[in-house]
Order: structure tokens, then sequence, then C-alpha cells
């Protein structure tokens, strides 16, 4: 008897449905066949005992199943309940007749339980759009899926609920959630708030114009100054999600697993991987590819503390990402693509022993190992980054008030405003949603600069020896600094406050 059953399969954040065809004849023999990696083979061993464990059997037939599109490499342990319920209905153990209408998916346990899986999110969103009518998944994994809507989608414990369903047995139902109602109530303020910084104006400022264009900014001060705890307050600052932001987010997340029971993410993501981190496990990758530390941070913020002490390989593969807001990941067997449109946050000392140009700590290191120190960071991601800013330690007399400072929920309005203005300044562009992308034909378009602002620039160009990436730099971030005044032109006062931001680009730092 041959029978089709339905499975998919997440490649990048995409998912492609799988036709597993089960056809059962008389022999003895297990045949797995369509490209299935190795924790698909074993599937055998753990359907035989959920099946046994649950008061079934695996025929002692010969097994021929194939896994379509046969060119497509299938992986991971997901398809267990796939296969067992096709051996079930084509060994005549069980009737399913509108088994066709479902995508099913899950890990079986030994018992019949079911285990998580991965991408429950964008299988669900195909399922919808090649008009299945359901999708049956573990029950850890039903808030992720149940975003999508005009989909019955059931959550199950084990092999046993999903037999009672198709023979009619018992009652299961599907898991609704309000997507719209579910996002605005988890839209929560988040945990750490720029009123518990002591000082530290300019950086604040730096921070919130940064957050309001979407730049990339590096925080270079002495230990102690408080460069991580700036950094982490940031999203804080940033707008609130949009509903389009965080279905993509939420989907990433899927894909690589981290969601656990939680639905829809309503919190911009902060990823702050250590400096050991591998150029795979940053950039995504590996023999079954998975998004990295740059994906995780789609629509949020990616905080490289100590930036110098990443290697300088794992870092040169970001400045690829950092301009085209993806990364493609190409090997002999596939090629995938994950978004990463993220803001970067990174923070350094000053020297190898934290306290160059600091008076009250004369410097320690030698000029030969300050240069290793600093060419540790290329010039080309260096131009990467819009905002550069020295951070000082905070005097004893501002540690010491008990005036607490501007709250994020205030500059957060601010940021909020400012956003709004680029927002409809690129209402006809699809790809550009604020200033940190515009390209440099936007840039011209939307920077334009009077004589004196021209001159200005020209000056600090000449002096700082700036280049032309470093040029269209300052004036994405000073386009953004008139936006956050409401002002409809760049003037010279914004591109003055602009030029102050690119600290490394000074004599003394890089040479």
């Amino acid at each position: 008897m041959l029978v089709k059953i339905f499975g998919s399969a997440v490649f990048g954040v995409e998912a492609t449905t799988i036709t597993v065809e089960v056809n059962v004849e008389m022999g003895i023999g297990y045949h797995l066949v369509g490209l299935p990696d190795i924790a698909i083979k074993e599937s055998s061993f753990r359907i035989a005992a959920a099946l046994k464990n649950t008061g079934h059997f695996m025929p002692g037939k010969k097994f021929i199943i194939n896994m379509a599109p046969a060119d497509l490499r299938k992986e991971g342990s997901a398809y267990d309940l796939t296969l067992a319920v096709g051996i079930l209905v084509a060994s005549g153990q069980i009737k399913a007749e509108d088994r066709e209408q479902y995508i099913i998916m899950g890990e079986l346990s030994l018992d019949g339980s079911l285990q998580p899986i991965k991408g429950a999110l964008p299988i669900a969103i195909k399922a919808k759009e090649e008009g299945f009518k359901g999708f049956f998944l573990p029950i850890q994994n039903v808030k992720e899926a149940a975003i999508v809507a005009g989909l019955d989608v059931y959550g199950v414990e084990n092999l046993q609920q999903v037999i009672d369903f198709f023979e009619r047995k018992g009652t299961l139902e599907a898991t609704v959630i309000d997507t719209r109602a579910e996002f605005y109530k988890t839209l929560d303020f988040p945990e750490f708030d720029f009123s518990d910084v002591k000082g530290q104006e300019s950086i604040k400022r730096c921070m919130e114009i940064a957050a309001a264009g979407g730049h990339n900014i590096i925080l270079i001060g002495p230990p102690g100054a408080g460069k991580t705890m700036l950094a982490k307050r940031l999203p804080s600052i940033l707008p609130p999600m949009t509903l389009r932001e965080a279905l993509e987010t939420t989907k990433i997340h899927s894909v690589a697993g981290k969601l656990k029971e939680v639905g829809l993410m309503s919190q911009r993501p902060f990823r702050s991987p250590h400096h050991t981190i591998s150029n795979v496990a940053l950039v995504g990758g590996g023999s079954y590819p998975q998004p990295g530390e740059i994906s995780m941070a789609h629509n949020g913020v990616l905080f490289l503390d100590e930036l110098p002490e990443f290697k300088r390989d794992v870092l040169e593969v970001m400045r690829q990402p950092l301009e085209d807001r993806e990364v493609t990941i190409s090997r002999a067997r596939f090629t995938v693509t994950y978004p990463s449109s993220f803001m970067l946050v990174a923070s350094m000392n000053p020297s190898p022993g934290g306290y160059f140009n600091d008076p009250d700590s004369p410097a320690t290191s030698s000029p030969n190992e300050m240069q290793r120190y600093l060419s540790k960071i290329s010039g080309p991601l260096l131009d990467r980054i819009d905002i550069h800013i020295e951070v000082t330690p905070v005097p004893f007399e501002k540690l010491s008030e008990e005036r607490l400072s501007e709250p994020s929920a205030t500059i957060r309005e601010r940021v909020t405003k400012a956003r709004e203005v680029q927002t409809v300044r690129f209402t006809e562009l699809e790809a550009v949603h604020y200033n940190a992308q515009m390209s440099t034909k936007l840039i011209r378009q939307f920077c334009k600069l009077d004589e004196v602002s021209l001159l200005l620039l020209k000056t600090a160009m000449e002096r700082l020896n700036l280049s032309a990436r470093a040029y269209d730099r300052i004036l994405k971030v000073s386009r953004t600094i008139a936006d956050l005044e409401a002002s409809e032109h760049v003037l010279a006062a914004h591109i003055a406050e602009a030029i102050q931001y690119r600290s490394l680009d000074r004599e003394g730092w890089l040479g």
C-alpha cells in the first residue's frame, strides 16, 4: 500500500514542503531514500519503540520511504512523527483519510511523547501559503506557529493524540492566538533605563543620535567608565518594534530553536557574544546551517565588548553584512541567506593598558604595543561605524548625586519622532527605513549643504585625512541630528557636531 504524508524542511528562514511517500509490500527491510541525514536514518529505532509503547507495532514487512524532492537534503529528527503516521496508515493500523490536508512534524521519544522542533513559524507560514488546512507539532512550539492566522495549529504531547485525531477519537482543539493583541500585550518596556546613568550627558546624546538614525557606534574609554552599562541601555530608547519587525525577528529565533515556549517576540534583541566566538557562530552556517549572532540580532543590537580582543578574521566577516544588511552562506551543497539588519555597538579600551590619554593614569603601553593593539581593527571596518565617541570616567560629584537622570521613555519619544520623519522621507523606498541605510545617491539627495557647511566639512576632511566612506558617515549622522531638531535642512551646527563623533579618525589614535 502506498500513502503520502507531508512534512517540511527549513533552509535559511524559509520552509519547503516535503512529500513523504511510504510504500509497504511483502518482504523484510526498511529503506529510506531522498537524501536523509543520519538523524533521519536513525528514526526507525525511535519510531519502533514509540509505536510499541503506544499499543501499535512496526510491521515485519518491506518499507520503502521516499522523501521528495529527492535532490534536497533533509536534516534533523523532526520527521519522526511524519514517518510514524505514514507507517501506521500504510500498514493499515489506522485510517487517516484527510492526512494530506495537514503538515505533521515532531521528534519522538521512545515512549511516544514529542520533543520540540526548530523552525515552527516558517513551516506554519509555508503551510498556509500552500493551502494546507492544519499543522500538527509538539505542544512546546504551538505558540510560535499559532501566530499564523488562517491555519489550524494543533499542539500535541504524544503520538497517540495524533492517532486519536485522525480516528475521530477524543477532542483536540486548535490553538488560536490573536497576533496583534498578543504583540501589544507583551510590548513591555526594557529592563535597563538611562535614568540609572549618572553624568555622561554627552555619551547619552551620542546614543540618542545613534538610536534615532540606526547608526553603528563605538565607545572608547578606560575600564570602569561605563561603556557596557550604556550599551545595555540602548534598546530602551530604540523605537518599539513594528508587527512586521516582530514577525521577522521571531522567524529567525524560531529557526535557531531559541524561542522555547514564547510566541511573538516584542522586544528588540540584544546580543552580546564573547570575544572567543568563531566566524561561523557570528555570521551563521555550519554543516547544518543555522543563523549566527548577527542574524539573531536582526532588528536589534549586536554588542561587541572589547572589540580588539575579537579575532581579526572574525571581525572582517562582518564588513559585508554591515553594508548589505543580510548574510549569504554559500557552500558546495547549499546557499542560504539570513537577514542581519542590526545596530552594531562596540566598545574598546584606548590602549592595551586601558588608560591612554588619561591625565590621571599615565600610559604604560609602548608605541609598538599600541600599534599592535589598534591594528586589530581594520580601517574598512571602522569606516562602517558611523559614530566614534570617547567615554571618560564619571567624577565623584556626579556619582553621588541623588537626582535621577533623564529617563529612557523621554529620550525614546524624541527618537521615535525622528524615526517618523525618516519613515515619511523614505516612504517610496522599500529597502530604506532610516538614515543609516541611505546609499550615496540618497545622501546627495537628502543631505544638501550650504556653502558654510560645505567649507566646514572640507576643512575637517583635509585635516583629519578622512576617507570617502567617513565623509558619507558624517553626512548621515548630521542628517539624523537635524531630524532630532526637526530641521528640514542640514546646517553647519549639525555638521560640526557630527565631525566630533569621529574620534578614531583623529591624529594620535590610529596614526
